[in-house]
C-alpha cells in the first residue's frame, strides 16, 4: 500500500503513523523529568537543603547519559513496530467476534501500549511484552450479518520510555456473522406432501410403514406384501391371495420467505437513518434471520427440504433441498441478506413450488406483506407469518409518539386482517420469542386433528347415504 504525500501529512496530524513510517521521538515525561530535576536541584542549593539537591541529581545524570551523541540512535529502535489483525476463514459462529493481533516489534522496544476499539463498543486499552507475537481478541454482539470489527492503535516505547513511536493502527474487514437458532420441536407442514420418499406418511397408496388396508392381490402388487394369515382365514384353498396396503411416505417442502427490504431497531429515532443501531440490540432483521434460521433448523432436522426467497434482493433464489449443506446455505444467505436503498414494490410475488408451505419473516410495516399473503393463500399455499418486529422502546418526542402510534395501528390492522383469512401470525420479539416453539407445535396439532377429521366426516357421509 503506498501514501502520497497529502495523505501521510493528514496522518501525522492525526496523530497516526502510516505503515513503513520509522518514526521515534522523545517523549514529553522524558523532557519534563529533567525540569523537575534541575528545580529539585536549583532549590536544594539555594535552600542550603544537600537531600533535596541529592534527588535530582540521578535524573540529570540519566538525561545526559541519554543526551549524548548518538544516545538517540542506540535507544531508539531501527523500524517501526508492525501490526496486523488476522480474521479467521469462515464466518463467524454467532454472539462472538474473534480475531488475532499479530505483533512485529524491533530490538529496543521496552513495552506496547495497545488501543482495541470496535464500533459500539467501549475501547479497551492494554500494556504488552514486546515479545507478545499473537494476541486473542474478542467482542460480543447480539448482531448478525456483516458486522464492522477491530480497530487496534498500537504505539511502542522504547528502553525507560525515553523514546517513543507514533501511534499506528490496523483495522479489520467487516465479518460476517451467522445467525444462532433455537430448538423449536415440530413446525406446521404442507397441507400436501410430495415425492416417493421422505419422513411423513402421505394419504396415497404405496410404499410406507402404516397400515391402510387389506386387498385382494392385484398385478402389480408385490409378493412380499401378501398377508398369509388374511388370506388362510378368507380363502382356505388359496383361490384369492390378500395384500396388506400401505400409506406411501413423502417429503414436506418448506419456502423461507425474508423481508430484508427494511431493517429497523428498538429505537424510533434511528428509523430514519441518522443514528447507527447499538450492537445489543437485535434489529428486525436480526430477528428475522434467526427465526427463519432456527425454522430451517427444525425442517433440516426432520428430513424435508427447505429453500430461501429474499423479497429485498432480485437475485436467484435458494431452491429447496435437504441436508445438512443445504442448511449452511440457508445460514449463509440469511446472513447476507440486508436492505438495498428505497425498497422497490414487486409487480408479483415470488414463484414457489407446488405444494410448499411459505414462511414470510416480516415487520409488516407496510401492505406489501398483505397483499403477497393473500396471493400465496388463494394458490393454495399454506402460509405463516412470523413477526419480527422488534419491542419499540418509548419516547419523548411528541412527533414520534404520534408517528408510532399511527404506524402501529396500521401495522395491527394487518396482522388481524392476517388472522381472520386464516393465516396465523406468530410474534419474535421480546418475551414472545420463548413461546414460538408452543406456537408452532400448537399449529401442528390444529393441522392434524383437522386432516384426522377429514376421513371420519367422509365416512359418516357415506353411512348416512
Amino acid at each position: 500500500m503506498t501514501f502520497t504525500t497529502s495523505e501521510r501529512s493528514a496522518a501525522r496530524e492525526r496523530g497516526l503513523r502510516g505503515p513503513d513510517e520509522p518514526v521515534w521521538r522523545r517523549t514529553p515525561h522524558g523532557t519534563a523529568g529533567v525540569v523537575v530535576a534541575v528545580v529539585l536541584l536549583t532549590v536544594g542549593l539555594l535552600a542550603g537543603r544537600p537531600d533535596v539537591a541529592l534527588v535530582g541529581v540521578p535524573v540529570l545524570l540519566g538525561a545526559a547519559w541519554s543526551g549524548r551523541p548518538g544516545a538517540v540512535a542506540e535507544q531508539a529502535p531501527t523500524r517501526a513496530t508492525r501490526h496486523t489483525v488476522v480474521m479467521p476463514d469462515e464466518p463467524a459462529r454467532p454472539g462472538e467476534l474473534t480475531a488475532m493481533l499479530e505483533i512485529d516489534a524491533p530490538a529496543g522496544t521496552d513495552v506496547l501500549h495497545a488501543r482495541v476499539a470496535a464500533p459500539g463498543h467501549r475501547p479497551t486499552e492494554v500494556f504488552l511484552a514486546p515479545t507478545a507475537g499473537m494476541v486473542g481478541l474478542a467482542m460480543a454482539t447480539v448482531r448478525t450479518g456483516p458486522q464492522p470489527t477491530f480497530v487496534v492503535d498500537l504505539r511502542g516505547f522504547g528502553a525507560g520510555g525515553a523514546t517513543a513511536e507514533d501511534v499506528g493502527r490496523s483495522a479489520a474487514p467487516d465479518r460476517l456473522v451467522l445467525p444462532a437458532t433455537m430448538p423449536l420441536g415440530r413446525v406446521p407442514l404442507p397441507a400436501r406432501l410430495r415425492g416417493l420418499t421422505g419422513p411423513h406418511t402421505s394419504r396415497r397408496l404405496g410404499d410406507g410403514d402404516e397400515l391402510r388396508d387389506v386387498h385382494l392381490f392385484t398385478p402389480g402388487d408385490r409378493l412380499r406384501r401378501i398377508d398369509w394369515r388374511t388370506t388362510a382365514r378368507r380363502s382356505p384353498d388359496l383361490d384369492d391371495l390378500y395384500v396388506r396396503r400401505t400409506y406411501a411416505t413423502a417429503e414436506a417442502t418448506t419456502v423461507l420467505v425474508i423481508d430484508s427490504r427494511d431493517e429497523v431497531g428498538p429505537d424510533l429515532r434511528t428509523w430514519r437513518g441518522d443514528g447507527p443501531q447499538r450492537v445489543d440490540e437485535p434489529t428486525s432483521l436480526d430477528l428475522a434471520r434467526h427465526a427463519a434460521a432456527s425454522v430451517a433448523r427444525a425442517v433440516v432436522g426432520s428430513g424435508d427440504r427447505v429453500g430461501l426467497e429474499d423479497l429485498g434482493r432480485r437475485r436467484r433464489p435458494l431452491p429447496p433441498a435437504a441436508g445438512q449443506r443445504q442448511l449452511r446455505r440457508v445460514l449463509h444467505g440469511l446472513a447476507t441478506s440486508s436492505p438495498l436503498g428505497t425498497p422497490a414494490r414487486r409487480l408479483r410475488p415470488p414463484r414457489l413450488p407446488a405444494d410448499a408451505i411459505v414462511y414470510l419473516f416480516t415487520t409488516a410495516l407496510d401492505d406489501e406483506s398483505l397483499r403477497m399473503v393473500r396471493t400465496w393463500h388463494d394458490h393454495g399455499h399454506r402460509v405463516v407469518v412470523v413477526d419480527t418486529l422488534p419491542v419499540v422502546h418509548p419516547v419523548h418526542e411528541v412527533h414520534l409518539r404520534l408517528a408510532w402510534r399511527v404506524t402501529r395501528m396500521e401495522r395491527d390492522d394487518r396482522l388481524r386482517q392476517m388472522a381472520a383469512e386464516g393465516v396465523p401470525v406468530v410474534p419474535w420479539a421480546g418475551a414472545a420469542r420463548s413461546e414460538a416453539s408452543a406456537r408452532f407445535e400448537a399449529l401442528v396439532k390444529a393441522a392434524e386433528r383437522h386432516r384426522s377429521a377429514g376421513p371420519r366426516s367422509e365416512s359418516a357421509r357415506g353411512e348416512a347415504r
